[in-house]
C-alpha cells in the first residue's frame, strides 16, 4: 500500500473510458424514445435484475455498511436484516405487482394509477419523485466524490467533474441499455473489488483474528427493541416490516427500479428480473459486511491504524484502509469498483428522471429522431441540475445523507398507498387519492417532529396506512378492484420464500455460533 500510483490512476481512468465507448456505439443503434427508455424491450432478464441489483448498491452504502459493521457505536452484522424483507417484497410484486404496472404501456411507472384514479394523483406522484429523486442523486453524487476523492486525492471539486461528467456522458448517449449494460459490468467489478479487499485483510489477518471483534458485532439479529418510541432503528420487526414496505415501494413505485420492470419483454421476463435481482443481492451485501467484521479485526489488530482514524467519521475508514494497505494495481481496480457503484445509482437517476419528464413534457407530434433529442436534452438537463445540487449540498454540514434518507422515508409509504389504491379500492378516486397522499405525508412529518424516537422505517408503513384509510374512506367511485393472475407467478415466489428462509437460516446460525 501508501498511496494511489500512476497505475491505479490509469486502471480508473481506462475503466471511464471504456463506459463512454460502450455507449457511443449504443446511441448509433437507436431510432426511438422507446429504444433510449426502454431499450426497445429487448434486454434479457439476468441483465435487468443485475441491473436492479448494482442500482441498489450506491458508493454510500458500499463505504457506509462496512463502517457500520466496523465501527459505529450500534452497528455491527445486525445491518444483515434488512435483507429478510428483499425476498418477500420481490415475491408480492411478482405475484401481484408487475402485471398492475405493465398494464399501463408507455416508459413511465406512475401512469399505472392514471387508468384508475385520472392524472391528478399520477402527476401527484411524478412531482414527487421528480423532487425526492432530484435532491438524492445530488447527494449520492457528493457522496460518491467523496469516496473517489478519498481514495485519489484528487480533491472533492474534481472528483465531482469527473463522476459528473463521465455519467451524464454516457446517460445521455446511451439511454437505458447503456445504464443496464453498465450496471452489470460494474455489479461485477464491484463484486470483484470487496472480494479483493476482504482477501487481502483475510491474507494479512488470519481467521485468529476475528476473535478479538466484540461478539455483540457479529451477532446479526437484534431482537431488543420495536422501534416505537424506543429508538432502536436496527432491531428486527422495524427492519422487516418497515423494509418491506420500503422495498415494495421502492422496487414497485420508484421510476428508477420500475422502469426495469417496464423494460422487460413480457410479465414473465420482468418476474424473472426481480428474482434475479433478490438472489444475488444477499450474497452481495453479506461480502461487504464480512468486509466490515475483518475491517473490525483489523482495528483491534492494528492500534496504529485505529489511532490514525480516530476523530474521524466513520465513513473515512474504507478509503483510508484501501490507500494504506492494497498494493498499486490492486487499488486502482478496487477504486474502479467503487466507481462503478457510484456510477450506477447516478445514470439510472439520470435516466428515469428524463424518462418521468419526458413522458409529462414532451409534445406527441415530434418524429421519433426529434423525440429521441429531446430525451437526451432532457438527460444532460437533469445531470446538470443535480450536479448543481452535489454542488450546493458540498457546502452544507454533514447532514445531508441523512436529510434525503428522511425525505425518502417519508415519502415512500405515501407513494405505495396511492398505487394501492388503484390496484384494490373500490371507492378510491383522484380526489381522495390526493388527499390520502397529503395525509400520508403530513402525518409522516408529524412523527418525525413530534415523535422522534419513532424509528424512521415506521415511516414507511405510517404513511401507507394512513394514505390508503383516507383515500379508501373519502372516496365516492363504485368500481371493480382490478384483477391480477398471480398463478404465473408461483414458481418465482416459491424460490423467493425459500431464499427468505435460507437468510433467516443463515441468521440464526450465526447468532447461534456467537452465542
Amino acid at each position: 500500500g501508501g498511496g494511489v500510483g500512476l497505475l491505479d490512476v490509469l486502471i480508473v481512468i481506462g475503466s471511464l473510458a471504456g463506459l463512454v465507448a460502450l455507449a457511443s456505439w449504443i446511441a448509433s443503434r437507436q431510432a426511438a424514445t422507446d429504444d433510449y427508455y426502454l431499450g426497445g424491450r429487448r434486454l434479457p432478464s439476468w441483465a435487468l435484475g443485475l441491473s436492479l441489483a448494482a442500482n441498489q448498491v450506491s458508493a454510500v452504502s458500499l463505504v457506509g455498511a462496512p463502517a457500520f459493521v466496523a465501527v459505529r457505536p450500534d452497528g455491527g452484522l445486525k445491518w444483515l436484516q434488512y435483507e429478510l424483507a428483499v425476498p418477500l417484497a420481490m415475491a408480492a410484486l411478482a405475484a401481484w405487482g408487475v402485471p398492475f404496472l405493465r398494464q399501463a404501456g408507455g416508459a413511465e411507472v406512475y401512469r399505472a394509477v392514471e387508468d384508475r384514479l385520472g392524472s391528478g394523483p399520477r402527476h401527484a406522484l411524478a412531482l414527487l419523485f421528480l423532487a425526492g429523486r432530484g435532491l438524492g442523486a445530488g447527494v449520492i453524487l457528493l457522496a460518491s466524490a467523496r469516496v473517489v476523492s478519498a481514495c485519489t486525492g484528487w480533491g472533492v471539486g474534481a472528483s465531482l467533474v469527473v463522476v459528473g461528467a463521465v455519467s451524464i456522458t454516457y446517460t445521455a448517449l446511451g439511454g437505458l441499455v447503456a445504464d443496464v449494460l453498465s450496471d452489470v459490468l460494474q455489479f461485477l467489478l464491484l463484486w470483484g473489488s470487496i472480494v479483493i479487499a476482504t482477501g487481502a485483510l483475510w491474507w494479512r489477518l488470519g481467521p485468529a483474528a476475528l476473535a478479538a471483534v466484540d461478539p455483540a458485532r457479529i451477532r446479526p439479529i437484534d431482537l431488543a427493541g420495536t422501534g416505537l418510541g424506543d429508538g432502536a432503528d436496527f432491531s428486527l420487526l422495524p427492519m422487516l416490516l418497515g423494509g418491506f414496505f420500503l422495498y415494495l415501494a421502492y422496487y414497485g413505485g420508484d421510476q428508477t427500479q420500475a422502469q426495469r420492470v417496464l423494460a422487460a419483454a413480457d410479465d414473465g421476463a420482468a418476474r424473472r428480473a426481480l428474482t434475479v435481482a433478490a438472489l444475488v443481492r444477499f450474497p452481495l451485501v453479506l461480502t461487504y459486511c464480512l468486509f466490515g467484521v475483518m475491517l473490525a479485526a483489523l482495528l483491534a489488530a492494528e492500534p496504529d491504524f485505529a489511532a490514525a482514524l480516530a476523530g474521524r467519521p466513520p465513513d473515512d475508514l474504507v478509503p483510508q484502509f484501501l490507500v494504506r494497505y492494497l498494493p498499486t494495481g490492486l487499488l486502482g481496480i478496487v477504486v474502479a469498483g467503487i466507481l462503478a457503484a457510484a456510477l450506477s445509482s447516478v445514470d439510472s437517476a439520470f435516466n428515469s428522471l428524463s424518462a418521468v419528464t419526458a413522458e409529462h413534457l414532451l409534445p406527441h407530434r415530434l418524429g421519433p429522431r426529434a423525440a429521441l433529442l429531446w430525451a437526451r436534452f432532457a438527460t444532460v438537463g437533469w445531470g446538470a441540475a443535480t450536479f448543481a445540487a452535489a454542488l450546493a449540498f458540498s457546502h452544507a454540514r454533514g447532514t445531508v445523507i441523512e436529510l434525503v434518507n428522511l425525505v425518502g422515508s417519508v415519502v415512500n409509504g405515501p407513494v405505495l398507498g396511492v398505487f394501492l389504491l388503484a390496484w384494490r379500492s373500490r371507492r378510491a378516486d383522484a380526489r381522495s387519492s390526493l388527499l390520502g397522499v397529503a395525509a400520508g405525508l403530513a402525518t409522516n412529518l408529524l412523527v418525525a417532529a413530534a415523535l422522534p424516537r419513532v424509528s424512521w422505517w415506521w415511516w414507511n408503513v405510517i404513511g401507507c396506512t394512513v394514505t390508503v384509510a383516507v383515500g379508501a374512506g373519502f372516496g365516492r367511485a363504485d368500481r371493480a378492484p382490478v384483477r391480477v393472475d398471480s398463478r404465473p407467478a408461483r414458481r418465482q415466489a416459491l424460490l423467493l420464500i425459500a431464499l427468505f428462509a435460507v437468510i433467516v437460516s443463515i441468521l440464526i446460525a450465526v447468532q447461534l455460533a456467537v452465542g
